[in-house]
């Protein structure tokens, strides 16, 4: 079974909780995440099966984001399932500061991500060193705010809409407005309405994934795996070209600008990705001249 599964994560599973589940319910034991989410969060969790999990390094790692942050209350964990470190009034924010203070995360280039991340500190995760109540310091990351959207004001949760690079914690955006309006602020809810180019409507729940199994629909519900690098370019070989490209074999090509390729056979199928350089083109992944969708 090769293909996309878009998932809609219930809240408390964790993102390892989900593969572990499908991977009992498909029977399929290749089977890798798009990008983690937190156990609190729900929304769109893609999932790779099969041979498509060769493809989640080349992933695009834009994300969108429904988030309420908060206000007048900090913790350990930058939300609401952390241990309160602090807590403040509220009464005195007006709401036009809110907003200038949420908008303005519009201009933040960089991060330091939470103790709670699973980006690793000397060979070790930091959520793994927050665990056995150990803090360290952690070097700031680059990101990028696409949009941001107020969607409500209602003292003390405020709620926005995010478009982020990938690497965004959400729950830090919620302590910097907090920080910036001297109460504090952690992340109350996060739903993950888009990742890279699935969102919420290509998204099942795990009920109907039980449902599209037991009807035996569940390969219609799938999104081809080449979906992943759908923006490549692509070239179709000659028969023999196609098989020595199968076999290893770099291929000597006119027209491909450098850079990553997609390598078709001519039924359309993926048979593998290349790097095109200087008219060479070289194998870099090969799923076979039968290809895969």
């Amino acid at each position: 079974m090769d293909g996309l599964l878009i998932l809609d994560k219930p809240a408390g599973w964790t993102s390892h909780d989900v593969v572990a589940k499908v991977r009992h319910l498909v029977k399929e034991r290749q089977i890798g995440h798009l990008g983690t989410l937190d156990p609190m969060a729900t929304g769109v969790l893609p999932l790779g099966l099969g041979a498509a999990t060769r493809l989640i390094e080349f992933a695009s790692h834009d994300k969108e984001y429904e988030a309420a942050c908060l206000l007048g209350q900090t913790t350990d964990s930058e939300d609401v399932t952390g241990k309160i470190l602090s807590e403040a009034s509220t009464d005195h924010l007006e709401e036009g500061a809110v907003r200038e203070q949420v908008l303005g995360l519009r201009r933040l280039t960089e991060q330091i991500p939470p103790m709670v991340s699973a980006i690793k500190k000397d060979g070790q995760k930091l959520y793994e060193l927050a665990r056995a109540g150990k803090s360290v310091d952690r070097e700031p990351r680059p990101i990028s705010i696409r949009e941001i959207e107020i969607l409500e004001v209602k003292l003390p949760l405020v709620t926005f809409r995010v478009a982020c690079s990938g690497g965004t914690y959400v729950r830090s955006l919620c302590r910097e407005v907090g920080e910036k309006l001297g109460v504090g602020g952690c992340l109350e809810s996060l739903r993950r309405t888009r990742s890279g180019a699935f969102s919420l409507p290509d998204a099942m729940t795990l009920d109907e994934l039980k449902k599209s199994l037991e009807e035996g629909t569940l390969s219609g519900r799938l999104k081809p795996a080449q979906s992943l690098i759908a923006d490549w370019p692509a070239f179709t070989p000659d028969e023999k070209s196609l098989e020595r490209f199968c076999q290893g074999q770099a291929l000597t090509v006119e027209g491909l600008a450098d850079g990553w390729v997609r390598v078709l056979n001519t039924g359309g199928l993926l048979v593998g990705v290349a790097q095109a350089k200087e008219g060479c083109l070289s194998p870099h992944k090969v799923f076979g001249l039968g290809g895969i969708a």
